[in-house]
């Protein structure tokens, strides 16, 4: 496959927050906002994660684990920025807000942001871990088996997640946060098939991504099932301690997928990549065109969208090429930059 025709490993990710998205391109973060009044407030920062230039960022399946982490806290603090826009005007400090602030000496913003996450991975730990193996414990006189027990327990595992899945996609306000969801992928796609980052190209570009959160969440779902087929203990509770502990490895080895997953394009990785892009197809919607310009313009905050598609496909965007926000079939064939029919999924 020549390297005009297959996807393109453009480094930047994002997330959909409230009436926006966020986008990362290393140590660079945007979020970018469509405020109340119509235009769009963009804030670029730094964030570097917990341990910063630390080796064990680098080191294969331990990675992973800190990744997680940082996303969790990089889309926390994300979420209430641009919550921000939206609060009520009236809205005053209260008790608890002075209390958090005296007792983190002023960073009681922080303190509340930290405690939320961890409280998240409490809450997520007791629902998909500690949940579906009790219940399995309640057929453990009728299933001798352990593998069984343990298949069993990893499909109650898999129920409760996709239940959760459609549920949230259901409600109305998650709706429009998984149409900004949408609004990423559609830019990122754009760009890693030689696409001009314009309204017009993005819009024609798939919602579905091969990186996407939602395919690391089922990857951990299923990698679970296979660890704890394998690894065996006879005491209830202390099978319950190991599979917690086993966490971090379960992000690590889904992390170290999703990272091949965004690099490359054999058969193999597509394949098994086929499911978490159809479980997207609940946790993303078709944005309109003003949610890709909010996306367009976090991109563009962080990224150097013109200097890649001349570096990866060789090619330089000509402004006269542009007929309303995207340029023409004619000319991109004249690039030789292969077009990939729209529709989904267009990362095969």
């Amino acid at each position: 496959m020549s390297k005009k025709n297959c996807g393109h490993y453009s480094g930047i990710g994002g997330q959909a927050v409230l009436e926006g998205v966020m986008m990362k391109n290393k140590d660079e973060y945007a979020v970018s906002v469509r405020k109340p009044d119509g235009n769009i407030e963009t804030k670029k920062e730094k964030y570097t994660g917990i341990l910063s230039g630390s080796k064990l960022t680098k080191l294969p399946f331990i990675r992973g684990v800190f990744n997680f982490i940082d996303s969790l806290v990089l889309g926390m603090q994300t979420l209430t920025y641009s919550a921000s826009f939206y609060e009520e005007e009236d809205a005053r400090e209260t008790k608890t807000d002075q209390m958090l602030d005296k007792v983190s000496k002023g960073n009681g913003e922080k303190l509340l942001m930290g405690l939320t996450v961890a409280f998240s991975i409490v809450l997520a730990v007791a629902i998909f871990i500690a949940l579906p193996y009790g219940i399995s414990l309640l057929f453990h006189s009728y299933i001798r088996n352990a593998s069984l027990l343990a298949i069993l327990e990893g499909i109650v595992r898999l129920a409760i997640f996709l239940s959760y899945v459609a549920l949230i996609a259901g409600m109305k306000d998650i709706r429009r946060v998984y149409q900004y969801h949408g609004a990423e992928h559609k830019c990122i796609n754009c760009l890693e098939k030689g696409r001009p980052l314009t309204v017009k190209d993005a819009m024609r570009s798939s919602r579905l991504h091969k990186r996407c959160g939602t395919s690391f969440l089922l990857f951990v779902m299923l990698i679970s099932i296979i660890l704890f087929m394998f690894i065996r203990v006879e005491n209830p509770g202390l099978r319950l301690v190991v599979r917690i502990l086993l966490i971090p490895v379960i992000a690590g080895i889904s992390y170290e997928i999703i990272r091949l997953a965004g690099r490359s394009d054999n058969i193999f990785i597509n394949l098994i990549s086929k499911p978490g892009m159809w479980l997207q197809k609940l946790t993303t919607r078709e944005p309109d065109e003003s949610m890709i310009e909010v996306a367009i313009a976090s991109v563009e905050a962080v990224f150097d969208w013109k200097a890649y598609l001349k570096e990866e496909f060789g090619y330089e965007v000509d402004e006269s090429w542009m007929d309303d926000g995207g340029r023409t079939e004619t000319a991109l064939e004249e690039d030789g930059v292969a077009e990939a029919e729209a529709g989904e999924p267009i990362l095969q």
